[in-house]
């Protein structure tokens, strides 16, 4: 299997704030051990195979004369330097980090799509950040859900940006674009041959007939230089139209910037 999930443990929860309209906002904490060779090599392979898999690579480098590594740093992964390249790496780190957190902690199913069909690479994926199932029972209830999350991320700078309240803001658009992201999904997921995963996607792409509970979600990632617990309370929810069924989650970890990089550069040169 190319995903991993032992890299989660290295998630905790630190304290729990609130917005000023009261809703509860987790603050964990990344807190990766970059000496335990192993499982940064398996975290490497599972963020790789977001991308490209593994037993793809292959065929995909056929012809181009590049390396796996090469085919991986020139055509497949954003860059470290050039133009948007380093915002596109933190943005699609951030919502890789929770999307596992939302598989693996929330017991959600997360189908890994977004990132594999890029024309640009230095370009974010269109659509919702993050969309998870959970399934009640096998009967297509009510109590099914499904989630959609926006994802910002602040790995730089002087001062904490309102990037939680940018995430919230930005959900509202989620209602509107679901449809195609599902659509989108699911067509990935054909071309894949992940038929029951499809199955799965299409169990939520009619909601007149098969209804199901929607939840949203708003996830913000700070290096820790920059987060601030006041600028993260500060926060106000009151004005999501879905506000009862909108959950929240702030993430920070040291020098993430730096992670991110090495992350990269260990799934292209251990590919």
């Amino acid at each position: 299997m190319p995903w991993s999930l032992e890299h989660i443990n290295w998630l905790s929860v630190t304290n729990t704030v609130h917005t000023v309209d009261g809703k509860d906002i987790p603050i964990l904490e990344f807190n990766p051990q970059l000496t335990e060779t192993s499982m940064m090599s398996d975290w490497a392979k599972h963020f790789r195979n977001h991308y490209c898999f593994d037993d793809e690579i292959d065929r995909l480098r056929e012809g181009t004369g590049l390396s796996r590594t090469e085919f991986l740093k020139q055509l497949k992964l954003p860059t470290d330097a050039r133009g948007f390249g380093p915002a596109i790496r933190s943005g699609d780190f951030a919502e890789i980090l929770v999307s596992d957190y939302l598989e693996y902690c929330l017991d959600f199913v997360v189908p890994r799509t977004r990132y594999g069909n890029k024309t640009i690479r230095d370009e974010s994926t269109k659509g919702s950040d993050i969309i998870g199932f959970k399934l009640f029972d096998g009967n297509k209830t009510p109590r099914d859900i499904l989630a959609t999350l926006e994802v910002k991320a602040q790995f730089s700078g002087n001062n904490c940006d309102p990037r939680l309240q940018d995430a919230i803001d930005d959900s509202l658009k989620d209602e509107i674009r679901k449809a195609e992201s599902l659509s989108a999904m699911k067509q990935r997921l054909l071309d894949k041959g992940k038929m029951a995963t499809a199955q799965l996607v299409q169990r939520f792409q009619n909601p007149t007939d098969l209804p199901y509970t929607q939840k949203y979600g708003a996830a913000a990632l700070f290096c820790s230089t920059v987060f601030d617990e006041a600028t993260i309370q500060d926060t106000d929810a009151s004005g999501h139209p879905f506000k009862e069924n909108l959950f929240l989650v702030t993430i920070k970890a040291d020098d993430f910037m730096n992670l991110v990089h090495q992350l990269y550069n260990l799934a292209a040169d251990e590919a």
